[in-house]
Formats: structure tokens, C-alpha cells, sequence
């Protein structure tokens, strides 16, 4: 094909694309407004109309998968009132309005988690409503779509950059000034009109029909000779190293859940995807007979893993979104695995409902982790003594270090995630600060991507003298592990793997010491939740002899970190001056 032919077919499929869609095509490009003019305000703290337009733009967004859902709900029907017609996007209109009062009122976690779910919801509504309640090649409609989406982004990938290069052009070569901002206006336009009209232009009519010999071929490749291949082999390194898990009898925590979540999901979409070449191809028929089976122990291992999570630390929002999708992929691959006939549609609207239930009601994520959290939070307190009459008291006695970790990360989700005074042990209006007035002991600084500590000592003032006064030899030690001379029968040694320091005098070890333990000084003065602390140059050294030697350690810098769960310092390292004196 031609190229100009080529372009004649895209603007003749945009055009065909805004007279079908014209509200979809409409409400993006008012977003593409709105995020222009919202650029243009600027990104000051306090903004409040800015704040206010953000929120406008998201429930805008919102009304492009609405009012697809809208639109073609309607082009299945033959004959209908045109006020009819109108009158649902105008109810449509109004659900937006509610939703922006009642539900994305800030822009917090449970805001934005709704909003996500709920765009997830619409957007599912939007596959599935063609082929509600009932009929054939579902799969090759999904998959005509995607093939779209996954064009549509290279075109406007390129698109955007044939822009952005003409631009730079005209800035560098004609002299004209080009503002930063006009390349990114480019890219929403790209991305908020041309995609958008684009991607349109290629959904199928409603009465479209569709065969086995319109399956992408790309796709096609993809998931027969690369997916699939590849998900084989990672079934087998999770095989293995569930053997691995039986024979050491140590069940796995965090990471494993998400890599068998993640894994069983994409090969759920694998199977539905090649699932219309079911009898096309006889080794696919057997591959779909098998392999879902075969997932089912993993998936099993999985909520084992997430079950020792939730255990020992309650439900949050994101280990109840874990279970809940592991849940639904369970029961799909029971599904592909028990099922004569498939109905792959089963799929995203049970996806749709469990999204909602997640979402909304007493059985949602937020639901769940407040009520989580609060039985662990007073199960902690009880077990020191710290509640009466179901309302915190302060601590009559030492709290354990574990326990305090414990209440201030509880306290800390609920300030994060929710509110304080969902806490219902706690007084109302209760504040973090108040935590030492109200319960007895201080608040504990949570790090939320791991549970180290990390620690970093040197010496606040590098132009102090140091005294050197009663030693003979220095050995520097800051860039290496092992230092010794030709003309004295001394050396020294340290070992990095076990913070050991030695010093031998003609291959004799004379002296030595473990540096952990003066690390383990400072953490335990001036703690480990801090990233630097200067000190003077006597706080940095060690002085200490015995009948054949006298040493002094002069620290430059001590860093490191500290396993919260475990106690235990970790990755130690130390740069550091050696004086030595021998008798």
C-alpha cells in the first residue's frame, strides 16, 4: 500500500471514528483542555483550582469508557427512542457528578483505589457489552481490539516523535523559540485526541461478523512460539523450587505470592486468547486440558505464602487485592480445567464483580484491613496491659521493642491509608504526636519499603586534630583490608565478612578485636533510624592495650544497616585509621 493510500485510510477511519463516537472523542479531548489549561496554572502548593480541575479531569476520563459502554449498548438495539438515547448519557452525566462529590473528594488511597477500580470496571463493561448475553468468537473480538490498542500506541509513538522532531528543527534551525511545554501539549493532543479517534476507528460494527482467519497473526506468534514457551519453563522453576519448599519445610513470605499471582493471570489471558484454536491445533486442545491443572498446587503455595503474611500482620488493602485476585484465578483455571464449553466472557464479568465487592460495602478491601488492623492493634494492646473497658490506657510496664514497632506501623497504616480515628481503641481527634501522652510510649519512625534501619557515623568536624601522642606507626586502613611494611615486623589485617580487626607481629597474632561491637555502642546511644550523625573524632576512636601492644582506631565513617525484624546489623562497613605502639 501506499503511503499516501495509507494516510487516506486513517483520516478516513478517524472521520468515520468521530461521527460514531462523537461524545467518546468529545469528553477526550475536553480532558486534553483541562490538562493544558491546568499546565498553564501552574504546580504551586495550595492551588486550589488547580486541585479542583484535577478531580474535574479524572471523573472526565471516566466518561470515556461510560460512554462507550452507552454507545454500543445501544447499537445492539434495532429500534429505539432517540430520547431514550439521550436521556442515559444525561443519567450517565449525573452518576459522574455523584461519583465526584461522594467518592474522589481528595486524592487519597481509598480515592484512588476506587478510581482505578472503577475505570477497571468500565473498561470491561466496554469488551464485554457487544457480546452480552450470548455470542460467538468473543475471543476474536478481544483479541481485534487489543490489536488495535497495541497499533494505536506504535502509531502515536511515532506520530509524537515525527512532532516533537519538527519542532526541534524549527527551534534549532529557524531560530524559533519553542517552549518546553509545547512539546509536552503535543503529546496530550497525541495521546487525548489522535489515539482515541484512532483506536475507534477500528472496533468492529455491531453487526460485524467475525472468523478464525481474522486472528492476528502477531498475536498469533506471540503467544503460541514466545509465551507459551516461556511461562512452560517458569512452571517448572516454580515446581522446583515448591520441591525445594518441601524438603526444607520453610514456607515462602511476600515476593513469591506476586510472582505466582502475576504468573497465574497472564496465563489465564494466555489460555483465552488461544482458546479459538482450540481444534485448529490438537497439541493446544491437550495444552488447555493440562496446563490449568497444573497451576492449581501453585496457586495453593501461593495463599499458603500470603496466608503466613496475613498471619503475622494482619489484612491491608494490598495482600486483601492479592487473595482476591488469586481467588478468581483459581476459580478460572478450575474453570478451563472442568469446563466442555467454554464461555470466555465468564471471565471479565466475573473480574468486574469481584473488582466492585473489592471496592464497595462491608465485604471491601477498606472494610476488611480497618477491621484487620484494629483487632491486631488491641490484641497487641491487651497483651501489655494497655486497654480497658475496650479503650487504650498507658503502659503500666516496658513495652517490647517488637511491640512498639508493631503499634506504631498499625498507627501508621491508619494515618496513611485511612484515618486515625477509625482506630477505635483510640480517643477521637488522636494524633501521632499524642502517642507518648496517650499510651505511654513513644511513636517509632516507619520506613515502608523495607524494615532496615540505616545508620551512617563520621566525624562532624574533619579539621579537628587528632592525638597521636604514645604511638609509633599509623596504618590507614580506609581503602584497604591489609596493610604491612618492610621495615617493621608489624601488620594488619581486616576482615571485611566478619568486622574483625588483627595485627601480628612477625606472622604472630598479637592483638585483635571486633568492630561490630563498637557499632552496636553508637546504634544503641543515638539509634539507627537516622541517615547521618556527625561526632566528634574521641566519639570515633578506640583506645585499647594489652601486655604487648598498645592500639588506637580513629573511625572516619561507620555505615551500615539494621534488620528491624531481626536485630541484627547489616552490610558493615568502616573506614578507619589504625595507631599502633608495640612494648
Amino acid at each position: 500500500m501506499k503511503i499516501s493510500e495509507l494516510f487516506k485510510d486513517i483520516l478516513k477511519g478517524i472521520r468515520n471514528s468521530i461521527r460514531r463516537f462523537p461524545e467518546t472523542i468529545g469528553i477526550s479531548t475536553a480532558c486534553v483542555i483541562l490538562l493544558i489549561y491546568m499546565h498553564e496554572l501552574g504546580y504551586g502548593p495550595g492551588n486550589q483550582l488547580r486541585e479542583t480541575l484535577a478531580r474535574v479531569t479524572m471523573v472526565l476520563a471516566l466518561g470515556i469508557p461510560l460512554s462507550l459502554c452507552i454507545k454500543l449498548y445501544f447499537e445492539r438495539i434495532k429500534d429505539y427512542k432517540k430520547s431514550i438515547f439521550y436521556g442515559t448519557y444525561v443519567a450517565g452525566a449525573l452518576l459522574l457528578i455523584i461519583y465526584y462529590h461522594v467518592f474522589l473528594n481528595d486524592f487519597e488511597m481509598v480515592s484512588i483505589t476506587r478510581y482505578i477500580g472503577i475505570s477497571l470496571i468500565l473498561y470491561l463493561i466496554f469488551i464485554c457489552i457487544p457480546y452480552l448475553p450470548k455470542r460467538d468468537n468473543f475471543e476474536l473480538y478481544v483479541i481485534r481490539v487489543f490489536a488495535r490498542f497495541f497499533t494505536t500506541i506504535l502509531y502515536s509513538v511515532v506520530l509524537y516523535l515525527g512532532l516533537a522532531a519538527i519542532l526541534f528543527t524549527i527551534d534549532q534551525l529557524l531560530g524559533i523559540n519553542i517552549k518546553g511545554e509545547i512539546f509536552y501539549y503535543t503529546w496530550l493532543i497525541v495521546v487525548g485526541v489522535f489515539a482515541p479517534s484512532f483506536f475507534l476507528a477500528g472496533l468492529p460494527q455491531n453487526n460485524e461478523e467475525l472468523f478464525l482467519k481474522d486472528y492476528s497473526k502477531l498475536i498469533k506468534v506471540l503467544v503460541l512460539y514466545i509465551i507459551i514457551p516461556l511461562i512452560s519453563v517458569y512452571t517448572i522453576i516454580l515446581y522446583l523450587y515448591f520441591g525445594k519448599i518441601i524438603i526444607t519445610r520453610q514456607w515462602p513470605q511476600g515476593l513469591v505470592s506476586h510472582l505466582v499471582l502475576w504468573y497465574s493471570a497472564i496465563s489465564a489471558a494466555v489460555i483465552f486468547l488461544i482458546s479459538p484454536l482450540l481444534n485448529k491445533n490438537p497439541w493446544i486442545k491437550k495444552y488447555i486440558k493440562v496446563f490449568p491443572k497444573a497451576i492449581l498446587p501453585l496457586i495453593i503455595m501461593m495463599f499458603i505464602s500470603i496466608g503466613i503474611r496475613i498471619n503475622a500482620y494482619g489484612i491491608t488493602e494490598n495482600r486483601y487485592f492479592v487473595v482476591a485476585l488469586g481467588i478468581w484465578v483459581f476459580l478460572v483455571m478450575i474453570y478451563f480445567s472442568f469446563t466442555k464449553e467454554m464461555k470466555n466472557i465468564v471471565l471479565p464479568i466475573s473480574l468486574a464483580v469481584i473488582i466492585f465487592v473489592s471496592l464497595f460495602g462491608p465485604l471491601s478491601s477498606f472494610s476488611i484491613s480497618k477491621y484487620s488492623q484494629n483487632k491486631r492493634f488491641e490484641k497487641i494492646l491487651l497483651r501489655n496491659n494497655m486497654i480497658k473497658n475496650k479503650k487504650a490506657v498507658k503502659a503500666s510496664s516496658d513495652v517490647s521493642k517488637n511491640d512498639l514497632r508493631e503499634i506504631s506501623s498499625i498507627l501508621s497504616y491508619f494515618n496513611r491509608s485511612h484515618s486515625l480515628d477509625d482506630v477505635r481503641s483510640l480517643p477521637k481527634g488522636f494524633k501521632l504526636k499524642d502517642m507518648e501522652k496517650v499510651l505511654g510510649v513513644k511513636y517509632k519512625e516507619q520506613y515502608y519499603y523495607n524494615d532496615d534501619e540505616y545508620f551512617y557515623f563520621d566525624v562532624l568536624d574533619n579539621t579537628e586534630a587528632i592525638d597521636i601522642r604514645g604511638y609509633e606507626y599509623l596504618f590507614d586502613l580506609r581503602n584497604h583490608i591489609f596493610q604491612e611494611s618492610k621495615d617493621i615486623p608489624l601488620s594488619v589485617n581486616y576482615n571485611d565478612t566478619l568486622s574483625r580487626l588483627s595485627i601480628k607481629e612477625n606472622g604472630e597474632e598479637i592483638y585483635s578485636i571486633e568492630l561490630t561491637d563498637f557499632a552496636e555502642a553508637l546504634i544503641e546511644k543515638y539509634g539507627a533510624n537516622q541517615n547521618n550523625k556527625g561526632l566528634s573524632v574521641k566519639e570515633m576512636s578506640i583506645e585499647d592495650e594489652n601486655d604487648k601492644i598498645k592500639v588506637k582506631i580513629q573511625f572516619s565513617y561507620i555505615s551500615g544497616n539494621k534488620k528491624s525484624s531481626t536485630e541484627k546489623i547489616e552490610s558493615l562497613r568502616f573506614g578507619f585509621n589504625v595507631f599502633v605502639k608495640v612494648k
